[in-house]
């Protein structure tokens, strides 16, 4: 199929998502996970009507950024070195990985007398060695410790759930994290709102909608996957 028609299921099965738990559609959104497909596939998923796309890699996600200028919301998704942070300036909107205060330290030295760049903390709630991420008990300390670096604003939180056959599995995890957004939110920290939830991909996103996510990041069912 092609990406509008893809988008056009996936769109379908995240509003029976929203209605099986009482939330609005609007609140969710789509980013597409190019990493695995050409510029053109790129430019068709803008076309279709996406309006968010993600990147877990610095070197193709600048190129495609420069290439389709002033049009979408770009996510970096990826774990990111802390000397490649100049490369997020100018090109990316939103960042899903910060884990680490050198991570912080290096976004402050390179956003200062700029807007706030918006941050996603990472969660690893699964626990599994093979995933970055802060622990949940680390979650709440580390960003409080933000407040000491006004270039990050703390959007929400972050989480990479383990792949299994059954989403179901992962529903804990998924849940775990809206409770800890939850309490962060609850804190009122003017740095970190805390409001959004960026969880979920192509094989679990409608249990994670159904958890609160409110951005999930799918790449191979909506882009498919070209090399």
């Amino acid at each position: 199929m092609s990406v509008k028609e893809n988008f056009f299921e996936i769109k379908d099965e995240i509003n029976r998502a929203c209605l099986r738990v009482d939330r609005e559609p609007e609140a969710v959104s789509v980013i597409a996970v190019t990493k695995y497909v050409s510029l053109e596939r790129t430019k068709e998923a803008l076309q279709a009507g996406i309006r968010h796309i993600g990147e877990n890699r610095i070197e193709g996600g600048v190129e495609k950024r420069e290439a389709i200028p002033d049009i979408g919301t770009w996510h970096f998704i990826g774990n990111l070195q802390s000397k490649k942070v100049k490369h997020i300036v100018g090109h990316f909107d939103y960042l899903h990985s910060l884990d680490r205060m050198s991570l912080a330290k290096e976004i402050q030295k390179r956003f200062e007398g700029q807007a706030p760049l918006k941050c996603f903390v990472q969660v690893n709630v699964s626990g599994e060695e093979s995933k970055s991420g802060l622990t949940p008990e680390e979650t709440i300390p580390f960003i409080e410790e933000l407040r000491h670096y006004p270039a990050i604003e703390v959007v929400g939180l972050m989480t990479m759930a383990p792949f299994v056959d059954d989403p179901e599995d992962v529903r804990p995890y998924f849940k775990q994290l809206r409770e800890l957004k939850e309490a962060v939110e609850k804190r009122n920290y003017p740095h970190a709102p805390c409001r959004e939830l960026s969880m979920g991909m192509s094989n679990d996103y409608k249990v994670a909608v159904e958890e609160g996510a409110t951005f999930v990041r799918v790449g191979s069912a909506l882009l498919g996957k070209e090399r």
